[in-house]
């Protein structure tokens, strides 16, 4: 069943970047000629912003690939940190390109009179390009909920930090056609800052996965009561978890009867581990280790605690 949803993300991870790919390339093209053309540069701008999408799109395509690769002599817990590298790759390539933005719109705001008026086919074009971005944004991020992709969603939400900026080209175009030449580089200083921003985003998000960021609290508490109610399980503790990509690595020291044998104790183990598996579908593996208690201690231990707080019977 998981290799079979893996199969799954990955096939429609490839074919839902195909389409960003199709739609990018489109528009960066349109709006890089249009915007020489127009000399807009907000719509300049925001082509290279679709070009930093298209980049993106084919680091997806390159690490959708490798991520699902299976586990190797040299990559023994498997390559599935390709995806958060690849997220991090793309919040460098969107600070860069928001930094280039920047400086680009600083300098011609230093010289007003070198700015030039707006062609009205320019602002055609970016209200075209909002809705382009915005459409394919609702469509990528629905494909990473489906297959629970850190990664296709990130490229999301570059295709809507796009759209973001598109609305600030079109307003920035307007404003210039309406007598107000300073709006078009104001415009495209503001896409930069908005790009940055995202940029960064994702790469203090990524980059704190590849430093083995355990998993949220709620998941961490889902994955404990999964454990404890493996019958033979009297208690556990040393619970760690860390992201592999999209994936869990889980770490947890079981309390067994110390009465048991080595082959008791070991189904208890593995169906641990199953039952984990079975409620949380990113798991990716779940190494236990047996702590041998004495059961009529951990009684002991109940009644006492039950007797600190008589009110927990009265149910």
């Amino acid at each position: 069943m998981g290799v079979s949803f893996d199969r799954k993300r990955q096939e429609a991870s490839h074919r839902s970047t195909m389409v960003s790919v199709i739609v990018n390339i489109a528009l960066t093209i349109l709006q890089f000629l249009i915007g020489l053309f127009a000399q807009s540069t907000a719509l300049v701008a925001d082509a290279l912003h679709s070009l930093s999408d298209l980049l993106s799109d084919g680091i997806v395509l390159v690490v959708n690939r490798h991520s699902h690769q299976p586990a190797d002599m040299e990559h023994p817990y498997g390559h599935h940190r390709f995806e958060t590298a690849a997220s991090t790759f793309i919040g460098v390539i969107l600070l860069a390109v928001g930094a280039s933005m920047v400086w680009t719109g600083i300098s011609k705001l230093q010289d007003p009179s070198s700015i030039p008026k707006v062609h009205q086919v320019a602002l055609v074009v970016a209200v075209f390009a909002i809705i382009s971005k915005e459409l394919l944004y609702r469509y990528l991020m629905r494909v990473a909920k489906q297959v629970n992709s850190t990664m296709l969603a990130a490229n999301a939400w570059h295709a809507r930090s796009d759209a973001a900026s598109s609305v600030v080209v079109a307003i920035g175009i307007l404003a210039n056609l309406s007598g107000f030449p300073l709006a078009d580089p104001l415009a495209a200083l503001i896409v930069g800052l908005i790009i940055m921003r995202m940029g960064w985003s994702f790469f203090y998000e990524s980059f704190h996965d590849l430093l083995d960021r355990s998993a949220d609290e709620e998941t961490c508490a889902r994955i404990e009561q999964h454990l404890l109610e493996t019958p033979g399980v009297l208690g556990l503790h040393d619970l760690r978890t860390r992201k592999m990509g999209d994936k869990l690595w889980i770490e947890v020291d079981l309390e067994m009867d110390g009465s048991l044998t080595i082959v008791e104790g070991h189904a208890i183990a593995v169906e641990a581990q199953q039952r984990v598996k079975r409620k949380e579908r990113d798991v990716l593996d779940v190494m236990t280790h047996f702590d041998p208690v004495d059961p009529k201690t951990l009684r002991h231990l109940a009644g006492e605690t039950a007797a600190l707080n008589p009110n927990q019977n009265h149910e």
